[in-house]
């Protein structure tokens, strides 16, 4: 589907919520991103308070994601100095959001402290990943990967 070939991660902290979740809908689920991806929280995205949470929230505590796709998991870089921790397992299958398909990041089995959530992934632009996190099975936040870690509010 649709890819914005121009996008960054500093362009979905921007972005209203309505358009992120189109962006969503229209984009398909991509290649599962393999090694290192840094990533931007996308809390209460389009708002003044936007950049400021996602710099904060890289600087303190969550740096990104590691994937090995062939193995199908991944664990989060977590705190200051980015510690690999909080495993999941990845896969394809359809999305809470909308029925089609996406790259599912599945705490359920690999993780006591993030067992009840669960990630979901699809391409926006070339090397950049939209995600939904869900708490059960309630959206709570957004966040974006950069594949391979370029641009945006995380590198600055």
């Amino acid at each position: 589907m649709s890819q914005q070939a121009s996008l960054v991660a500093d362009d979905l902290v921007k972005m209203s919520q309505a358009e992120l979740d189109d962006l969503f809908r229209r984009s398909s689920a991509g290649p599962i991103p393999s090694g290192p991806v840094d990533g931007t929280v996308l809390f209460d995205p389009g708002t003044p308070f936007a950049e400021v949470a996602a710099k904060v929230a890289h600087l303190l505590f969550w740096k990104g994601k590691i994937f090995d796709a062939e193995a199908g998991e991944l664990r989060n870089e977590i705190l200051p100095t980015g510690i690999p921790a909080i495993a999941a397992q990845v896969y394809r299958a359809p999305s809470w959001f909308d029925g089609k398909e996406c790259i599912v990041l599945d705490y359920s089995k690999t993780s006591v402290v993030a067992h009840w959530i669960r990630d979901e992934i699809r391409l926006v632009a070339p090397g950049l990943y939209l995600g939904l996190v869900f708490w059960d099975k309630e959206r709570i936040l957004g966040f974006a990967l950069a594949n391979p870690p370029k641009g945006g509010v995380t590198t600055s």
